[in-house]
């Protein structure tokens, strides 16, 4: 897992014309780069940092984000996406630009 630290060497966080704060890029990124790991606690109730992930039961998880990954915002064109709590570029990203991934349907 990247900490916080080194997290904030490849990402800022700054005002999103999506929805609040927003994730940025501080560096070019290329499709298919690993971004980080979504860490916080597991919680069994919905909030604003809450990601929910399905496991290989087929039950859903939800990890109250406490890294700034929780600082991703939805889009239906997304350039980020999930393979469990795992974030990867599904298109290169430049410098600057706010990353995204789909929010998908609440489970």
């Amino acid at each position: 897992m990247i900490e916080n630290e080194e997290l904030e060497q490849f990402y800022f966080v700054d005002d999103s014309l999506i929805h609040g704060k927003g994730l940025f890029a501080r560096v070019d990124i290329e499709e298919g780069e690993y971004l980080g790991n979504y860490h916080g606690p597991k919680v069994s109730e919905n909030g604003m940092h809450v990601l929910w992930v399905e496991n290989d039961d087929g039950e859903w998880e939800g990890y109250d984000g406490e890294n700034i990954l929780r600082y991703l915002n939805h889009s239906s064109k997304p350039n980020a996406e999930f393979d469990g709590k795992e974030l990867y570029a599904v298109c290169d990203i430049k410098t600057g630009e706010e990353i995204t991934f789909d929010y998908g349907e609440e489970p």
